[in-house]
């Protein structure tokens, strides 16, 4: 924790107040968690998609 504490204090969110951090760090957060749910959706149904690429 003190890790991830240190990095937080030395970056660019470093001098902002405390709520505005957890709403950059929630934001931040639940974007990586789509992301990750939609990976392993690709990697689960990915062979039964269609995907078709046109204009």
């Amino acid at each position: 924790m003190d890790v991830v504490k240190e990095i937080i204090k030395n970056s660019a969110i470093g001098p902002l107040s405390n709520w505005y951090k957890g709403l950059v760090l929630s934001l931040f957060s639940s974007i990586v968690g789509m992301l990750l749910t939609m990976l392993v959706l690709l990697l689960k149904y990915g062979p039964e998609m269609n995907i078709q690429y046109g204009y």
